[in-house]
C-alpha cells in the first residue's frame, strides 16, 4: 500500500503547548475541545487563561485529536518510527542511520530523559514519560515500532472463567499490568507496517515459558503480525558478550530473515574501546586527565574494595561455584555491563598491571562498549552514566538489525520509493 501524501505544515511553533492549544480553541468550541481531551470545559478555561498548567504530554494529544495532521519536520525520511521504552535513545540512533525519523518519544526516568534529549535536540514531538498514561489515540501515525519494553510476568486466568464472569479476553486481560500490554494497544491502534521489540535472552524462559508464550500469541494470533526471533550476541560488534532476544514483527508476510543479517566472525577486543592514555586523544571531562589523557585515579578500585571483591571471590570458589569478579585486558572480551555497575564494577575489572589495583571502566569506555559513538553525549553522573549504559541495547546490532528491516519496511508503506532504492544499491 503506497504512502498517502504528506500533509500540510502548519506554521505555528511546535513546542508551545498554549499556542495549540489556542489554535485548537479557535478551530473547535471550547466545549469540542474538552469532550475530545475528554476534560472539563473549565479546564481547558484555565488553562487558556494561564490559571493552570496543562501537563507536557498533552501537546501530542491536541495534535492527534484537534488539528490538522501536519509533516512533522522539513527533513526528508524514508519511514516514520516511534521509540518506546526510549532509555537513551540507542535504538532511535540505529534506525535514523538508515533514513527513519523519529516522530514519538517515551521513557519514564528523568535521568534517561536528560541523557536522551542530549543527543536528539527535537521541538518536532515531546518526550512522553510514563507509556500507561499515554491514550494510544495521542501516538502519532508511524510505519515502524520500536521498543525494548521490561519484561514482566503475565498473571493469566483461564479464558472459559472469565467468559463465566462476563470478563474480556484476549491480550487486553492476558496481559494487563504489563509494560507489554501498552505496546501491544499501540500496535492494535496504529496498525504499524513493522516493529521490533528487543529484550534479555531469558524472557524466552520466563515465568516458565509463559511470557513469550503469551507474547508470541498477542503478537501471531491476535494482531495478526508475521514474527521472526533471534538471540544475538552483541560480541560481534563490541568487545562484550550480551546476548539479546529480538523479535521483529511484519503486518504481512515478508522475506525477511535474520540470516541476512551479518554479524562479523572478527570479533573486537577490549583494547578497542580503552582510553589509550597516550596522548592521542583530548582529555575528556573528568574521565581522562593531563597531556596524555590519562584514566583518572578515581576509577582505581581502593584497597579495601579490592580486598573485599577478592576475598568474595575466593569464598565463593571454595563452594564450588563461580561468583566473583571479573579481570580484563586489552585482548580481552568482557561480561555483559548491567545496571549495577556503578555499584563496585565488579563484573568488568581492566587490569592495570601486578602493581596496581584494576579500575572500572569510564563512562565514555562504557558508551564505546554499547556500540555509541564518541560524540554521544553523557551529561549525567558516572552514577546514572553507568546505569543508563547498563541497561542500554548494543547500538551497531540494532543498525544492522535496521538495515536489514529497511527494504521490507518500504515494500509495505511505499513500493515505488522500495524499487528504486533497490536499483541505486544493485
Amino acid at each position: 500500500m503506497a504512502r498517502k501524501p504528506a500533509p500540510q505544515k502548519t506554521s505555528w511553533p511546535l513546542d508551545d503547548l498554549h499556542v495549540l492549544l489556542d489554535k485548537a480553541c479557535v478551530l473547535h468550541t471550547q466545549r469540542r475541545v474538552a469532550e475530545l481531551l475528554e476534560v472539563d470545559a473549565r479546564t481547558v478555561r484555565r488553562w487558556q487563561v494561564r490559571e493552570t498548567e496543562p501537563p507536557p504530554y498533552l501537546a501530542d494529544a491536541v495534535r492527534q485529536r484537534l488539528l490538522p495532521l501536519f509533516d512533522q519536520s522539513a527533513e526528508p525520511c524514508d519511514f516514520r518510527f516511534i521509540d518506546l521504552f526510549a532509555g537513551i535513545g540507542g535504538i532511535r540512533m540505529a534506525f535514523e542511520a538508515h533514513g527513519g525519523r523519529c516522530v514519538f518519544t517515551s521513557e519514564w526516568n528523568t535521568w534517561a530523559q536528560k541523557t536522551y534529549l542530549a543527543n536528539f535536540p527535537t521541538s518536532a514531538h515531546t518526550l512522553a514519560g510514563d507509556i500507561t498514561q499515554v491514550d494510544e489515540r495521542d501516538v502519532p501515525d508511524h510505519d515502524v515500532l520500536l521498543a525494548g519494553f521490561p519484561c514482566q510476568p503475565f498473571s493469566i486466568a483461564g479464558v472459559s472463567k472469565k467468559n463465566a464472569l462476563g470478563r474480556a479476553h484476549g491480550f487486553a486481560d492476558e496481559t494487563q499490568g504489563t509494560l507489554f500490554f501498552d505496546v501491544a494497544r499501540i500496535i492494535a491502534a496504529k496498525r504499524p507496517a513493522a516493529f521490533l521489540l528487543e529484550n534479555v535472552k531469558n524472557l524466552v524462559s520466563h515465568d516458565k515459558g509463559n511470557t513469550f508464550r503469551v507474547i508470541k500469541k498477542v503478537l501471531e494470533e491476535e494482531l495478526g503480525y508475521h514474527i521472526t526471533c533471534k538471540v544475538v550476541d552483541g560480541a560481534h560488534f563490541v568487545p562484550q558478550h550480551r546476548e539479546r532476544i529480538l523479535i521483529v514483527g511484519f503486518r504481512e508476510k515478508t522475506d525477511f530473515s535474520f540470516d541476512d543479517v551479518c554479524l562479523p566472525e572478527h570479533k573486537p577486543k577490549l583494547a578497542s574501546i580503552l582510553h589509550p592514555q597516550n596522548g592521542s586523544e583530548a582529555p575528556e571531562s573528568h574521565y581522562t586527565i593531563g597531556p596524555k589523557a590519562k584514566v583518572d585515579p578515581r576509577y582505581t578500585l581502593t584497597p579495601k574494595l579490592w580486598a573485599y571483591l577478592q576475598a568474595y571471590a575466593q569464598k565463593h570458589r571454595a563452594a564450588g561455584n563461580g561468583f566473583g569478579f571479573g579481570l580484563v585486558d586489552g585482548d580481552s572480551v568482557t561480561r555483559t555491563l548491567s545496571a549495577r555497575y556503578y555499584k563496585d564494577g565488579s563484573e568488568i575489572l581492566v587490569s592495570q598491571g601486578k602493581r596496581k589495583n584494576p579500575r572500572r571502566l569510564t563512562p565514555r569506555e562504557c558508551a564505546r562498549l554499547m556500540g555509541f559513538p564518541d560524540d554521544f553525549v553523557i551529561p549525567v553522573s558516572d552514577t546514572q552514566a553507568y546505569k543508563q549504559f547498563g541497561n542500554s541495547v548494543v547500538m551497531p546490532v540494532m543498525r544492522e538489525v535496521a538495515r536489514v528491516m529497511k527494504p521490507r519496511i518500504l515494500e509495505l508503506i511505499d513500493p515505488e520509493l522500495a524499487r528504486q532504492k533497490s536499483l541505486l544499491a544493485a
